[in-house]
């Protein structure tokens, strides 16, 4: 092998500049020729491909966001784009990727492992955490310190004014930035996906806290738990039981700043990996890290196997807000 492209895809998570610097002066020192693609899969299709050097990863390792760009592709869901997407790799040479994203990146890249025969595969970023295969996915571990900074800062106004906040983190799908974030922030109470809500379950926390004398309080929701989010739980409980509450939603920010040291050494390992595996002829896998060793797991195992929550957590939750 001796020309490689990266790509990163999706939704941006902080790291991502630290994986492509990793891929890039890998891909250099041993001796490959090493090409960007710029927004993912719609930049393959469209042939926004470039050849970088090691200055071209130049002070990006503390960067949020992506110097690629990112972006999501309609096109390339479709037969025609991905042919375009194949010739145009071709054209440059290029016989193996390292794609870098989470869940729909994993699929597009499904595609490419099953329709072509260049060699492609993966890094896992994302802040949700989602993806079987790895302890922790890139991006995860800044995402939840900004989740937390935030809910230091709300506890304070609470506390002073006696308050009820409902504060909505991100996760559509998965609870670990919620369960997280609540452990480390001291919350009373967690909703998340994977966990069957209960109104009244939350109502029960509060009242007992109350009857104790505590009146400042902090729910974290994950945005995918089935209530719907922050918004319809604090008119829930206002109408239900009489109880106000105010709705934080902390949105984008957890997706972007600078990194932490832990997500820049994982994106650096698994960046490094990626090459390292390429060059060995693995195809169709994952890179991760599970129990600080690298693992291979196949596109289809990493997003259809389901990476669950720590019981024993949801459960610290309750004893802890006591």
């Amino acid at each position: 092998m001796k020309n490689i492209g990266v790509f990163t895809s999706g939704g941006d998570a902080p790291g991502m500049n630290a994986c492509i610097r990793a891929v890039v002066r890998t891909a250099i020192n041993y001796g490959l020729r090493i090409f960007g693609i710029r927004q993912g899969y719609e930049g393959m299709i469209h042939g926004e491909i470039f050849e970088m050097n090691a200055r071209s990863v130049s002070n990006i390792i503390q960067a949020g966001g992506t110097i690629l760009v990112t972006a999501r592709s309609e096109s390339f869901l479709t037969k025609k784009g991905r042919v375009t997407a194949v010739d145009n790799l071709k054209r440059f040479g290029i016989e193996g990727l390292v794609g870098i994203g989470g869940d729909g990146t994993l699929h597009g890249a499904e595609k490419l492992f099953k329709e072509s025969d260049i060699k492609i595969v993966a890094c896992p970023g994302t802040i949700d955490n989602d993806l079987y295969g790895t302890d922790y996915t890139i991006g995860y571990d800044t995402a939840i310190n900004t989740a937390l900074e935030a809910i230091d800062k709300i506890r304070d106004t609470a506390a002073a004014m006696d308050r009820l906040f409902l504060v909505e983190v991100m996760g559509r799908h998965s609870g670990f930035i919620a369960l997280d974030v609540a452990i480390a922030g001291g919350a009373e109470g967690v909703l998340v996906p994977e966990a069957k809500g209960d109104y009244e379950k939350v109502y029960q926390v509060l009242e007992t806290g109350i009857k104790k004398g505590k009146h400042t309080n902090i729910i974290v929701i994950a945005e995918g738990e089935e209530f719907g989010g922050a918004n319809n739980l604090a008119k829930h409980l206002q109408e239900q039981f009489g109880i106000k509450s105010w709705v934080t939603v902390l949105g984008h920010i957890q997706r972007g700043g600078s990194p932490t040291a832990r997500d820049r050494i994982l994106a650096s390992k698994l960046g490094a990996a990626s090459v390292r595996a390429l060059m060995d002829g693995t195809n169709g896998v994952m890179i991760g890290e599970v129990q600080s060793k690298i693992t291979f797991t196949p596109f289809k195992l990493a997003f259809t196997k389901k990476k669950k929550l720590d019981k024993d957590e949801l459960e610290l939750i309750d004893i802890l807000a006591n």
